[in-house]
């Protein structure tokens, strides 16, 4: 600690120190041993058990901590100080005294980890230094695969206090070794601090912190100083004459965003969280990270070869609430071959058949079960992965689950046009990454609803205007990869259909293929997705399926301009007009359609 010359940093550590007061402390370097320590504390303490395979561990949350706790995530406001209605928020003083209760003495009997991080690539612009505290070995052990190592980074600091701070108790564990007092689990956000602290809660969602809830404080930082903090994937698509495109992608929990980054033939460079920033006039692209804490469910060798050959590969890799059969193998939802009979889950012994106390059966594994891996166990990991000055961005993409409106892949007219109608007009239907009721449809403004620390309108308006300061600017894409028949309810879409969309985008933004102008935005002309489909899945792509993917779903489109804009309307916050005068011109240019073609305008309805 004296070795980082930080009388801040210091002062911090010594603070929790004395508040949680744990047996032992351990200061964690970027040393190979000390990495190595924390993965035997890992098992040692029963937090992770070895699987098979060499580097494979499992871990086990508690049954009721098994996802992001939205209703108890929250930011410590002084009076006076208001964020969206949208946005949950606490008093700054009863908070912070609440967080202090439960934090006292909270890893008493155990031991507290103090780890140094660094998001983003070493020693560049977008670099932002970061200190975790925390007395789980699992979450220590997690963080040291998904995020750079940042001890000799906070020397460059230079006793300075520009860094991000988290603080994490699991609180009292049960004899399984997860948090007993989930019902009092708390994450609460103080931005004038750059501090996060979250208690009673093991799920990687609440309590790594140098994950969503660091992207909380990126998100306040990035407003004031005219850079995005974006929940997306930075990937390379490549076309010909060996060109590599670079794309961002913003999608909700468990709605195609990894499986978009890891596809076959393409390159990632991230796969969650990216930060973008002006560099003389391009939009460059770094990510946060250096590892993956991906949902599991539905992984397989046939569609997500990449991914599975890493889980299935000796290497290390932290599976969490997947079944641990009784021949000590991970066992998830979707994987190759059948359903084991018996083995340990997050429910403890489990068998087939098993149901809880309100008779609800238990699966093998969550829908929510998750692994962790480094991007370097990736063979299709981009060579730019590490680049300090990013990749420069030519697409951006939204993409939601909908299985009634948006078609599956469209441009938009321009910058604004895009942010506006295919980021801010997002919508999704839940899935089990949060907790609640699945299925329902719901607002998610540019995918990062959850994750926003200032007023809706302000981080439309900060979208907007980074736009307006670049020379080149990229194109922005809406995907939808659940659309479904109107009549008989069936997808429209393949698995591996996205990898169409995808190439298809990658065309676009280098003026190699038409397109048709819909009310909605651009889409492709059916010779270009017919060769696409031909030579990348050897698929004879039909005219029947191009009418009934890409015709335009009028009244659907219609009701949702009426949801969209009443949740605009209901809100406090003062939106930019141009967000009006977007929306209520695409309403216009469906009406106007509909009176020439009907509610469903098929694709030769509209000019190149």
């Amino acid at each position: 600690m004296l070795a980082l010359k930080n009388d801040s940093l210091n002062k911090f550590v010594l603070n929790w120190v004395s508040h949680c007061n744990p047996d032992k402390v351990f200061i964690c370097t970027d040393s190979a041993k000390d990495t190595e320590y924390l993965k035997k504390q890992a098992l040692k303490n029963r937090e992770e058990k070895k699987l098979d395979i060499k580097g494979h561990t499992v871990h086990f949350d508690g049954y009721f901590d098994q996802a992001r706790d939205k209703a108890n995530t929250k930011y410590l406001l002084p009076p006076g100080i208001a964020l969206s209605s949208d946005i949950n928020i606490v008093n700054k003083k009863t908070g912070f005294s609440e967080m202090n209760m439960l934090l006292k003495n909270s890893m008493r009997g155990k031991e507290m980890y103090v780890l140094f991080f660094c998001l983003a690539p070493l020693n560049s612009a977008f670099s932002i230094s970061c200190v975790q505290i925390t007395d789980s070995s699992y979450v220590a052990h997690s963080e040291k695969i998904l995020v750079r190592s940042g001890y000799e980074q906070f020397k460059k600091l230079h006793g300075g206090t520009n860094y991000f701070s988290f603080v994490h108790s699991a609180g009292e564990l049960t004899k399984n070794k997860v948090s007993r007092n989930f019902t009092k689990r708390r994450v609460y956000i103080d931005l004038s601090k750059n501090t996060v602290y979250s208690v009673n809660t093991q799920y990687a969602g609440n309590t790594i912190g140098l994950k969503k809830l660091a992207m909380r404080l990126a998100i306040h930082k990035a407003s004031h100083e005219n850079w995005l903090t974006e929940h997306m994937f930075v990937m390379g698509v490549h076309g010909s004459k060996n060109r590599t495109t670079y794309f961002t992608g913003a999608f909700p929990s468990a709605c195609g965003k990894t499986s978009t980054a890891m596809l076959e033939d393409e390159t990632i460079v991230g796969d969650d969280i990216a930060y973008i920033k002006n560099f003389k006039g391009i939009a460059r692209a770094a990510n946060v990270e250096c590892g993956i804490f991906g949902i599991i469910m539905n992984v397989n060798s046939k569609d997500d070869p990449s991914i599975y050959q890493a889980l299935s590969s000796p290497g290390e890799v932290i599976f969490s609430n997947v079944l641990a059969t009784k021949n000590n193998s991970a066992y998830w939802l979707g994987k190759d071959g059948s359903v084991p009979k018996t083995g340990i889950n997050y429910s403890g012994k489990w068998f087939l058949g098993k149901t809880d106390d309100r008779m609800n059966v238990i699966n093998a594994s969550h829908k929510n079960a998750r692994y962790t891996v480094s991007l370097s166990n990736l063979k299709n990991r981009d060579t730019n992965a590490d680049n300090p000055e990013g990749v420069p961005v030519s697409g951006i993409i939204y993409g939601g689950r909908d299985s009634d409106t948006t078609v599956p892949v469209d441009e938009s007219f321009d910058w604004i046009h895009g942010i506006i109608t295919k980021g801010a007009m997002l919508e999704s239907e839940t899935t089990s990454a949060t907790l609640g009721q699945e299925g329902l449809r719901k607002f998610n403004l540019m995918s990062n609803l959850d994750f926003l620390s200032i007023p809706l309108s302000k981080y439309i308006n900060c979208n907007l205007r980074f736009g307006r300061k670049l020379k080149v600017v990229p194109r922005i894409f809406g995907v939808n990869y659940f659309l479904k028949d109107v009549t008989s309810g069936e997808y429209l879409n393949g698995i591996k259909d996205k990898h169409i969309w995808l190439r298809w985008m990658e065309r676009r933004v280098n003026n190699e293929v038409a397109a048709l102008k819909t009310p909605v935005g651009f889409i492709p002309v059916y010779g270009d997705l017919r060769k696409l489909f031909k030579s990348i899945l050897h698929i004879n792509y039909s005219m029947e399926d191009y009418i009934r993917q890409f015709t335009v779903r009028i009244p659907q489109n219609l009701a949702k301009i009426d949801r969209i804009l009443k949740i605009y309307h209901n809100s406090a916050d003062n939106f930019p007009d141009v967000l009006y005068r977007v929306i209520e011109a695409q309403r216009k240019r469906l009406l106007k359609a509909r009176k020439s073609f009907g509610d469903y305008p098929t694709p030769d309805r509209w000019e190149r």
